[in-house]
């Protein structure tokens, strides 16, 4: 059996991101990954949820707001707000996109500021949550050492892929029509010195094996390698660019998180 688009069962879908694609936050970029785009957005105030100081918990937090564009499906999305709250797709993916980098980001060196990651997808091919993950690991790192200069708060990457079962194949990075018909749709998210942060693994059908699972993390694995030294190619690469005017426009958070105690 051949894939819909011509690919091999263990390759990735091409991916393209354009740094610095926003004006305003202190970093973005389009994360593109086959027919996906997700824009992935930073953005920062000095001071943290109430929860946390009701709670007396130490250091900063970062949290994100994800969402669908109306045109961004195959039939359009009614915008949320037009319904007055989120979906519970929503919620759920916006607080994995959350945990995802909170796994990999110090929030006590972060001290006591937020960081908001929004990623809002222009165009929906199946794989929406992973590239919204991915894509925003590169915006927070590009934030983090070329605006804010704090290059140490992030400890490493993290990326997410899909895998699963579909027509009775083991494939990676599935795409809409895949995903639609998969018997097993799993999405996982790593970090890049190989430790899981989430599973997310579906039957749609038939049950699969510990084995068939152990193969889709490997397969995952494989294909989040590749990912990652794009993710690292990409940062290595992106201009040094310091956004005087946004910095001036934080005010109070100094010479940028300079209330922060390292």
């Amino acid at each position: 059996m051949a894939r819909i688009d011509g690919r091999a069962f263990d390759e990735l879908r091409p991916i393209k991101v354009t740094e610095n694609f926003l004006a305003h936050p202190l970093s973005s970029v389009l994360f593109e990954v086959g027919g996906t785009k997700v824009i992935c957005a930073l953005t920062s105030e000095d001071k943290v949820p109430g929860w946390m100081k009701a709670q007396k918990v130490p250091g900063g937090w970062l949290t994100c707001e994800y969402g669908l564009l109306p045109a961004s499906t195959h039939d359009r999305c009614k915008r949320e707000a037009s319904n007055g709250k989120q979906s519970g797709r929503t919620m759920e993916i916006q607080r994995l996109i959350g945990r995802s980098l909170r796994a990999v980001v110090d929030l006590d060196r972060l001290g006591e500021n937020t960081l908001f990651i929004d990623c809002d997808v222009i165009d929906a091919d199946g794989g929406t949550r992973c590239a919204s993950i991915t894509g925003a690991s590169i915006a927070l790192q590009l934030g983090l050492r070329n605006v804010l200069k704090r290059p140490n708060i992030l400890k490493e990457n993290v990326a997410a892929i899909s895998v699963g079962i579909v027509r009775g194949e083991l494939v990676l990075d599935l795409n809409y029509d895949e995903d639609s018909n998969a018997e097993v749709d799993m999405n996982v998210v790593m970090t890049e010195s190989g430790k899981l942060v989430e599973v997310q693994g579906t039957a749609e059908g038939k049950a699969f094996s510990r084995q068939q699972l152990n193969e889709m993390i490997d397969l995952a694995e494989f294909g989040l390698k590749k990912i990652f030294t794009i993710q690292k190619e990409i940062i290595e690469k992106a201009p040094k660019v310091h956004k005087v005017r946004q910095v001036e426009e934080l005010g109070s958070l100094g010479d940028v998180f300079g209330n922060i105690k390292l």
